[in-house]
């Protein structure tokens, strides 16, 4: 059965962060919270996907912009639905949304050591950046 994409609520939270946490390379912070979801979500309107089929989340996107770049973080596909092109329409959808609004270029962040997700963007045509160092700072707890 296909699976059916379509723009993620709040109301999908404890599903997709299901989703998240038996996904492997997938870092979840105190910003995943599910305040901190609705506020991204409510921040960055019709630009985050889930995949659904007979009624349970199998792939999620998390995608939103700084006005300037999009930024794809936590794109999910269960165990069980990889390998079918769910991931990549997941993605398709969250580049046309993003190219809608006038963002042409997007980021995203991997942990160095998951290959599996670096051999996956790097199929649906994105290139490493090795010359960026990336950087952080817990503003407030």
């Amino acid at each position: 059965m296909a699976s059916e994409i379509r723009e993620m609520t709040i109301g999908d939270y404890e599903k997709i962060c299901a989703l998240w946490k038996v996904s492997e390379g997938v870092g979840l912070s105190d910003a995943d919270s599910k305040e901190g979801i609705k506020r991204f979500l409510e921040r960055n309107p019709d630009l985050s996907y889930v995949a659904v089929e007979n009624g349970e989340i199998v792939g999620a996107a998390l995608c939103g912009h700084d006005g300037r770049r999009g930024y794809i973080h936590h794109l999910s596909v269960a165990k069980s639905h990889r390998c079918h092109g769910i991931g990549r329409s997941l993605v398709g959808r969250c580049m046309f949304s993003l190219m809608r609004i006038g963002i042409g270029k997007t980021h995203l962040f991997i942990f160095g050591e998951n290959q599996e997700a670096i051999d996956f963007w790097e199929r649906v045509g994105y290139s490493q950046r090795v010359e960026l160092v990336m950087m952080s700072q817990q503003v407030a707890k």
